[in-house]
């Protein structure tokens, strides 16, 4: 009846884009998350809520449903029992290798530095503000602070005082997802832009889609656009870097690994083993999109070839308070800003609440270049309105 079940761990906007391309493929879809009525449940075959962090509770939706391929969508998972649950025979995607070194940041950069020999920033880890200064002085300041565990950027900051680094340890540890109190040092990078580089490993090989820049704000994204423009000898660089982890990795599926440029040089910086947020704008900028080359890489599905359909940017719907009664306007006003030469669209994802700075809608656009692609995503966005009632 299905060409396969696949169980979503994870079931935001970017796991219901990936349900949409699964059913429009005839696969059965499970969707999963810490609560009722997320994105993807809403296109989904069957539902179940629990924490992705219990793994008793993963445990038995795996038995229940017995899905061919348990696919995460986020980081917070019991990346034990994936790899209990992979030993067993279970197909995690693209690896429960991958679910665990990148749930934290420290296990992903010490195996992009140390074990491949990735090109990374200097850097330290640190588990209590005393540990944070040695590690500032060491990596030298301005530095960066993240959780080693969180989402989206939540959590990072820039110190350039001693000072600034108590803080920046503070608020890393107040935003980190999990129960580890523990945040990564980075070297500043003087950077002049950072890419997202989506890369698929397929039954037939390593397949790259076309750099996608990206511009973020607190930490997350705001806009991004592809094709992202990089000289042939650094595109080549990182292309290589990505192909390097991926396959160390294993198993197939796309991953988004993201680079600071800095002049001539690819500088690795994190890594998502599944379809990456600044590659929504791939609704819009090629065929297939970043969803459906998950997917086909999955069953085993041919991925080639992408199609760049033109220059083309993304632009995201924020909420400002947190409310459960709200409504969105300016809709039709949004995709009013399209014509036959500027495409546009729109996909508002269905959250059940809103949180301040929570995305909740992203515009798409493509234009005749790259600036004109930004500013009409942006114009798109604006457009939309959050609408909040008295509850």
């Amino acid at each position: 009846m299905f060409l396969a079940k696949l169980m979503l761990l994870g079931s935001g906007e970017l796991g219901r884009e990936f349900a949409i391309a699964a059913k429009r493929l005839g696969c059965a879809v499970v969707a999963c998350d810490r609560y009722a009525g997320a994105p993807a449940m809403q296109v989904a075959d069957a539902a179940e809520v629990f924490s992705m962090l219990d793994g008793e509770s993963l445990r038995a939706a795996v038995e229940k449903h017995r899905p061919d391929f348990i696919v995460p969508e986020i980081e917070a998972i019991d990346t034990a029992t994936l790899a209990a649950l992979e030993s067993e025979g279970w197909h995690v995607v693209p690896s429960a290798k991958a679910a665990q070194l990148t749930m934290n940041r420290d296990g992903i950069r010490r195996f992009a530095a140390e074990e491949l020999g990735l090109t990374t920033s200097r850097y330290r880890f640190a588990e209590s503000e005393e540990e944070a200064l040695a590690a500032a002085e060491h990596v030298g300041l301005p530095c960066v602070i993240k959780p080693v565990m969180s989402s989206s950027g939540k959590g990072q900051s820039t110190a350039s005082t001693p000072d600034e680094v108590r803080s920046a340890f503070r608020y890393a540890i107040e935003k980190m997802r999990g129960d580890r109190p523990r945040v990564i040092v980075e070297e500043f990078i003087r950077f002049d832009s950072e890419i997202t580089l989506l890369t698929v490993a397929a039954a037939d090989g390593v397949h790259f889609c076309a750099p996608i820049g990206h511009r973020q704000e607190a930490g997350d994204y705001r806009e991004s656009w592809q094709p992202a423009a990089l000289a042939p000898p650094v595109l080549e660089s990182a292309q290589r870097q990505a192909a390097t982890i991926v396959s160390a990795l294993g198993g197939r599926g796309l991953f988004g690994v993201e680079f600071f440029i800095a002049g001539d040089r690819a500088i690795f910086s994190e890594l998502s083993p599944r379809p990456h947020d600044t590659g929504m704008v791939t609704l819009v900028s090629q065929e297939p999109n970043e969803f459906e080359l998950h997917l086909r890489a999955i069953l085993g599905l041919p991925v080639a070839p992408i199609v760049q359909r033109g220059p083309s940017a993304s632009a995201v719907v924020l909420a400002d308070r947190p409310s459960r009664a709200f409504a969105f306007r300016g809709v039709a006003e949004a995709l009013a800003k399209g014509s036959p030469a500027t495409p546009v669209d729109l996909r508002l994802f269905g959250k059940p609440e809103t949180l301040p700075g929570r995305r909740m809608g992203v515009a798409l656009a493509r234009a005749a270049s790259m600036g004109q692609a930004v500013d009409l995503a942006k114009a798109v966005a604006a457009a939309v309105a959050i609408e909040y009632e008295e509850e």
